[in-house]
């Protein structure tokens, strides 16, 4: 009666059964919790202006267009023209989330069982997305050399296979916050042009530099040499997430983004999934955006050096360097399972961590924080889990 597509596994893990059968008391420390509208951030009043414009007179006329309204188009592009990047509102199509582009873009790309190559460590998503198009991801392992996650261009290269349409990467990576620097997207663009593959990144964390690398690389939204598909979004650009505004930036060869535009055109035109109040707060609200960045990237700075700090040079766990993003990945000595570490601290600690395997790291030894809490919550709940720091 239903799809093989839906066919999860539902049981609950480990950690949600000692999430579940925690006793009553005081409140849960989450550490895991990334939703910027839940962590008491002080956003300017910029965004409340701009806020104002989702009740603009306009969103009572229903204009459908496929790629969405000019006016929120035109914000995007100046967005990136902000950060110096010369990005034609022509090329940019609007989604309802950087979730529903991949679904599209998967769509466009892939016949079903065709694969997809994906970073890992990084979102645990993709697996999800790409199986409700009927498409496999294929992991392409990145290495860690000491100082930072990297990619590996003979896994790279090992990963492709006839059926394989596109290449993804994260950039900065989620957890990891790696960035890819010249020789990483060297190594793409090099393995796309030969393969004649697309390139889908994912750029939502772009805007939260923290310790970028001398040779890191900007955006991706102009790249030239393979057709390239540049993902963001407002749940992470100005911290607004039930919005529900995501965009798609179209570039590369003349002749494959041309195609492109003219099949996602008609793709998008099966759905008009965004809605009109948000595209007509585009402009006001992307206005916005350093003035939002600055408050979180200030939180975000806090908690790395409050992080650092508590565990400090004999401590047994450490925290990985991070160049950019919302997280920070602990290295844990491989004295028990994981698993068995974040339930112990749910239990007896009453502190939410999220164990490595969440997002790919491999083997056991691994640990990832959010650094987005409240200092006192981020604080008292980091003093509670290095209790456990056998």
């Amino acid at each position: 009666m239903f799809s093989a597509r839906t066919r999860w596994a539902r049981s609950p893990n480990a950690v949600t059964l000692a999430l579940r059968q925690r006793p009553e008391g005081p409140a849960l420390l989450d550490l895991t919790e990334a939703n910027p509208t839940r962590v008491d951030l002080a956003f300017p009043p910029e965004l409340s202006h701009a806020l104002l414009q989702l009740s603009t007179p306009m969103v009572h006329t229903y204009t459908p267009s496929p790629f969405g309204l000019d006016s929120a188009r035109e914000a995007v592009a100046g967005y990136y023209g902000s950060r110096g990047l010369a990005v034609d509102p022509g090329r940019v199509l609007l989604t309802a989330s950087t979730s529903e582009a991949y679904g599209w873009l998967f769509k466009l790309l892939c016949d079903p069982g065709d694969e997809v190559l994906v970073p890992q460590p990084s979102y645990p998503l993709f697996e999800d997305l790409a199986t409700l198009e009927g498409v496999r991801v294929v992991p392409v392992p990145h290495r860690w050399t000491g100082f930072r996650w990297e990619l590996d261009p003979d896994e790279l290269e090992r990963a492709v296979s006839p059926r394989t349409r596109a290449v993804l990467v994260v950039h900065p990576n989620n957890p990891t916050g790696a960035l890819l620097d010249g020789d990483a997207l060297g190594a793409l663009t090099s393995v796309c042009a030969r393969r004649g593959l697309a390139l889908v990144c994912d750029e939502v964390f772009g805007d939260y530099l923290l310790a970028p690398r001398r040779g890191a690389v900007g955006s991706l939204a102009t790249h030239r040499e393979v057709l390239t598909f540049t993902l963001s979004g407002l749940s992470k650009v100005v911290c607004q997430p039930q919005l529900k505004l995501g965009w798609v930036v179209v570039s590369g060869p003349e002749e494959a983004v041309t195609e492109a535009l003219a099949r996602l055109e008609l793709l998008a035109d099966c759905y008009l999934s965004v809605g009109a109040p948000v595209m007509a707060a585009a402009p006001a609200l992307l206005g916005a955006r350093e003035a939002v960045q600055s408050v979180v990237l200030a939180r975000l700075r806090r908690n790395l050096a409050a992080l650092r700090a508590a565990l400090g040079a004999g401590s047994p766990w450490t925290a990985l360097p991070v160049e950019a993003g919302w997280y920070a990945v602990l290295r844990v000595p491989r004295t028990r399972p994981e698993e068995d570490r974040v339930c112990a601290l749910v239990r007896d600690e009453g502190v939410l961590v999220s164990p490595g395997y969440f997002f790919e790291l491999p083997a056991d030894g691994y640990l990832v924080l959010s650094l987005l809490p409240r200092e006192e919550v981020f604080d008292e709940g980091l003093r509670r889990a290095l209790r456990h720091a056998e």
